[in-house]
C-alpha cells in the first residue's frame, strides 16, 4: 500500500479544526480497550503517532473524554470530533487517523488491548498485543520496524 510522502493534512467532521503534519508517521495503531470503543462508539480506536514538532492544529478545541494528568483528549468545539491525544511528557501526539484527509493510506501496524476486542472485530496488523508494549524500548523498536516496513511499501 505505501504512506504517502509528508505533508499530510486533515480536520473535523465540520471543518472548524484542521491539521498539518510535516513528519513521517512514527507507528499507525489499533487499540481495542473498552475506553477506546466508548470513545470512539466503535469496535477499536484508530491513532496515528507524529512527531510534536511536526504538528500543526488549528481551531478551537476543547479537552474531553477519560483524561488525567497523564492523558489529554482533544476534540473540536464545534462538532465534537475526537482529533488528537497528548500522553504524559513525549515528543509524539496521538492523532485519530480518521481526521487524515488520506486515512486509507495508514494501516494500523500495531493492535493493542486485544484482550478487550470484539469477537468479531479484526484488523490487519502486523503487531498484536493482549495489553500494551511493556517499555519504552519496546515501542521503539516497535517505531523502528514500522519505519523499516514503510520504507518497503507497507
Amino acid at each position: 500500500m505505501g504512506i504517502p510522502t509528508p505533508p499530510y493534512t486533515g480536520q473535523c467532521l465540520c471543518g472548524a479544526v484542521r491539521v498539518t503534519l510535516t513528519a513521517a508517521p512514527l507507528l499507525t495503531v489499533a487499540c481495542h480497550c473498552a475506553d477506546c470503543q466508548k470513545l470512539t462508539a466503535s469496535a477499536f480506536s484508530l491513532t496515528t503517532m507524529f512527531p510534536r514538532d511536526s504538528f500543526e492544529c488549528t481551531g478551537a478545541l476543547v479537552t474531553g473524554g477519560r483524561h488525567s494528568a497523564e492523558r489529554q483528549h482533544f476534540y473540536c468545539r464545534s462538532c465534537l470530533c475526537f482529533v488528537y491525544s497528548e500522553v504524559g511528557q513525549t515528543d509524539r501526539i496521538n492523532l485519530r487517523t480518521s481526521v487524515l484527509d488520506e486515512a486509507d493510506k495508514f494501516e494500523p501496524f500495531l493492535e493493542v488491548m486485544r484482550e478487550d476486542k470484539l469477537e468479531w472485530s479484526n484488523t490487519p496488523s502486523v503487531h498484536r498485543y493482549d495489553r500494551y508494549p511493556t517499555s519504552p524500548e519496546e515501542l521503539q523498536a516497535l517505531m523502528s520496524a514500522y519505519s523499516s516496513w514503510c520504507a518497503t511499501g507497507g
